[in-house]
């Protein structure tokens, strides 16, 4: 009987590629996958440790894999990734449960270290983290027709507020044959839409070709037989070019979407924050996008409470949501991460401040949502099926403005039978929260 392994991925989408790599050469090496840890015989935890609420997930994931090892249904317990990578010897120290301890670089080994794991022994490896695997063979574990593809490794912007630097590394490119080699074989695999990632994006190929090879890429994958929607995510606005915006406007199978991050508008905060541009830059910049690409949807995240940050700052910020209207938008209270220039600023936000300020930008943004929201009943888009609601009696997916896992769905009526991946047009009839309700109608005049 193969032994049985099971992996939980936490964190981002670029962790979950970490992952889906993982899974790959367990099973080219005879494991058998399982979905739930509690079937398994190995348990792999690929850890978060980029914020707070994620060490604090990744901690509690932990204990309970140990809870099932006590009980001796789980027999051993690997735990990789960011948490690991950044807390090397803590981590291996506090987690006595774990049979392995190692950094992101010795994913690649992960076959090796079980074999140890299994002979008995405890492994604590790091390696070095400019040797993490960039390419290689993954298991799909989205829902089929979408995958995330991630074009580089490691960051180089080193905001003061942020330890991935620290705990990923410089910013390196993927080449981009092997970027194509990847989309390709997804292409091969079912995968019809792709979710272009990197810790920046709009980085991508200054490392290796001394610029930004970003739009010359996402044309490429555009033109890939079987691949019908291409989407950005990450895009730090200061390297948004013309370029970029012309993809966007010329590419049938470019989602007209950009994911851009700008955490603050406060010109002081940004400052301090060691990111560039400022609040006039960045409402000219919107407005650019907006005029050049007359269907774009925007999302962006930001980040209340950081250091120094007044009420007057943060009511500008306040100000700054409500005229942008973004169709997506997050909000998160500063997390102050040891090791990160930020967390040595003496003027720390109470906590319960920061969470208060990024509720109220929330609620902000609720009623925007709503109002966008309202502006599509009665329009026709494309949708992709995702489900089926048996408790709703519908379908469910998303259209070309919402990117899996973090934007909306869209809740379809059909009297059809309708596959996971297909993609259909709908009339919208109404409005749910942050959601769309549609019926299916025969027009391929959709968009």
């Amino acid at each position: 009987m193969p032994i049985r392994v099971g992996l939980v991925s936490l964190g981002c989408s670029k962790n979950l590629v970490d992952s889906e790599r993982i899974l790959s050469k367990l099973r080219t090496h005879g494991y058998q996958l399982v979905t739930e840890p509690g079937e398994a015989e190995i348990a792999i935890v690929n850890t978060c440790g980029f914020i707070q609420s994620a060490k604090e997930e990744a901690i509690e994931t932990i204990l309970e894999l140990g809870a099932l090892k006590q009980e001796g249904s789980l027999k051993k317990i690997i735990l990789t990734g960011c948490l690991t990578e950044r807390y090397r010897e803590e981590a291996a120290d506090l987690f006595t449960e774990a049979d392995a301890v190692i950094g992101i670089a010795d994913n690649r080994d992960i076959v090796d270290i079980l074999d140890h794991v299994l002979a008995g022994e405890r492994v604590i490896r790091f390696g070095k983290k400019e040797d993490i695997e960039m390419t290689g063979d993954r298991i799909i574990s989205t829902l089929p027709f979408f995958a995330y593809l991630k074009i580089a490794e490691g960051c180089s912007n080193c905001c003061t507020y942020c330890a991935i630097p620290q705990i990923r590394g410089p910013y390196r490119s993927v080449p981009m044959e092997a970027i194509l080699e990847e989309a390709r074989w997804l292409a091969e695999h079912h995968v019809t839409e792709l979710n272009v990632v990197a810790q920046d994006t709009t980085r991508y190929g200054d490392d290796l070709y001394g610029e930004s090879r970003l739009p010359e890429l996402l044309r490429k994958l555009c033109h890939i037989p079987g691949i019908r929607w291409v989407r950005v995510l990450y895009c730090y606005p200061e390297r948004i070019t013309e370029a970029l915006l012309d993809v966007l406007v010329e590419e049938p199978n470019m989602v007209p979407y950009l994911d851009m991050p700008i955490q603050h508008c406060d010109d002081d905060i940004l400052r301090r924050m060691n990111r560039p541009g400022s609040e006039k830059m960045l409402r000219d910049l919107i407005a650019h996008i907006r005029e050049r690409v007359p269907e774009i949807t925007l999302r962006t995240t930001l980040i209340t409470g950081f250091p120094g940050e007044t009420k007057e700052q943060f009511n500008r910020l306040g100000d700054f949501v409500q005229d942008m209207q973004f169709d997506h938008l997050g909000c998160f209270a500063y997390s102050e991460e040891e090791g990160t220039k930020a967390a040595e600023m003496e003027d720390q936000i109470d906590e319960e401040v920061r969470t208060h300020r990024a509720d109220i930008i929330m609620e902000q943004q609720a009623e925007v949502n709503a109002a966008k929201n309202a502006a599509k009943v009665g329009s026709r888009l494309t949708a992709v099926i995702e489900g089926y609601d048996r408790y709703a009696g519908c379908y469910f997916g998303r259209t070309a403005a919402d990117a899996p896992d973090i934007d909306g769905k869209i809740f379809i009526k059909s009297d059809n039978r309708l596959k996971l991946g297909q993609y259909i047009t709908v009339e919208v009839f109404d409005t749910m929260d942050y959601d769309l309700l549609a019926e299916e109608v025969s027009d391929e005049s959709a968009k």
